[in-house]
């Protein structure tokens, strides 16, 4: 069942006001969220993006709001991990933190900006080329070990740093923040302050999670409107997540174990979806490969739920598990 171009139009228009409020809000009263500020916002994108996938059945057919449902939780669980690295760009930068909304918005927007040249791309290159498919799962199933690996948000961050200490090379930047600006004069001299640099820092880790989230939701729907949607929404309530989860993002040290999974799952699908399409004349005569399978969008939401909600159980109870350690320690050591 297709989607009305009229539904489309005016659900992104609607989209993209709220993002709009939202970001005037934050423009006309910088301050540090509460909890129950920061809760109310993350439920209500949640909500948001349940309605519309409700809506969504009834006017587009049961299967696209399942396929947005989703893409729509795989692009989420990637859009958490990403705040890991943004938690290291903060304190790198040591950004205050009633600024820290701003720069988070303006991340988001930038991160919607090459999504968006991302998917227009990925459609142009499946609407031609089927083979892409293969290049995509291949590069999902290494996205996913490289996921997997302990370090790899230090090395992000390193990666972010030296395009940083590039900059600092042919700009001159205070050693102050004056607030949320970008310039600023030190003893007579206009400058640019570091916000300019974290701007820098955040646009390169949504270029780097662009290039990784892009493939991973088009093995989940080739629409589009679809794949934008969930992006949109699950960058929405990006900026609230951050201060809502706050110290709890380090208790969660084996959420990218639960990210690896999913990409290396979206992978092995989307090889197995270009075997089920090959027109690739090295591989079965150039003929569609019968015997692989067509991996249903039921068992991928499955997949992602239980791999999140494995991953998230688990760091918890190590967590904890950890804590009554270092108590009984500490006790100990008293006693002593």
């Amino acid at each position: 069942m297709d989607i009305p171009v009229w539904f489309q139009v005016g659900s992104l228009v609607v989209l993209t006001l709220i993002l709009i409020a939202d970001l005037l809000l934050i423009l006309k009263r910088p301050h540090i969220p509460s909890t129950r500020e920061s809760t109310l916002w993350v439920v209500f994108y949640v909500a948001l993006a349940l309605v519309f996938a409700g809506v969504l059945s009834v006017i587009g057919g049961g299967q696209n709001a399942g396929e947005f449902i989703a893409g729509w939780l795989t692009e989420y669980s990637l859009s958490v991990d990403n705040l890991f690295v943004f938690v290291l760009i903060m304190g790198q930068f040591a950004v205050p933190r009633r600024y820290q909304q701003e720069v988070l918005m303006v991340g988001i927007i930038i991160a919607l900006v090459l999504r968006a040249a991302f998917i227009l791309l990925g459609a142009a290159l499946i609407e031609n080329l089927s083979w892409i498919f293969y290049i995509f799962g291949a590069f999902l199933i290494v996205t996913a070990v490289r996921q997997a690996l302990p370090e790899k948000d230090e090395a992000d961050a390193q990666t972010e740093s030296f395009i940083v200490r590039s900059l600092r090379r042919f700009i001159d930047v205070s050693d102050e923040y004056d607030g949320a600006k970008i310039r600023t004069v030190v003893n007579g001299r206009k400058m640019l302050t570091p916000m300019l640099i974290v701007f820098v820092s955040i646009g390169v880790t949504d270029l780097m999670f662009a290039i990784d989230s892009i493939p991973a939701i088009y093995g989940i729907t080739q629409e589009p409107f679809l794949v934008f949607a969930a992006n949109l929404f699950a960058l929405m309530g990006l900026r609230q997540l951050y201060f809502l989860l706050g110290d709890l993002l380090e208790k969660l040290k084996y959420l990218h174990y639960g990210v690896a999974f999913i990409l290396a799952f979206i992978g092995v699908k989307l090889v197995f979806h270009a075997l089920h399409v090959n027109e690739l004349p090295f591989i079965n005569g150039g003929r569609p490969v019968e015997w692989a399978p067509d991996i249903g969008n039921v068992v991928s939401l499955g997949v992602i739920v239980g791999s999140m909600t494995v991953a998230t159980i688990a760091s918890l109870v190590s967590s904890s598990r950890e804590a009554r350690a270092r108590t009984s320690v500490a006790g100990r050591g008293e006693d002593a």
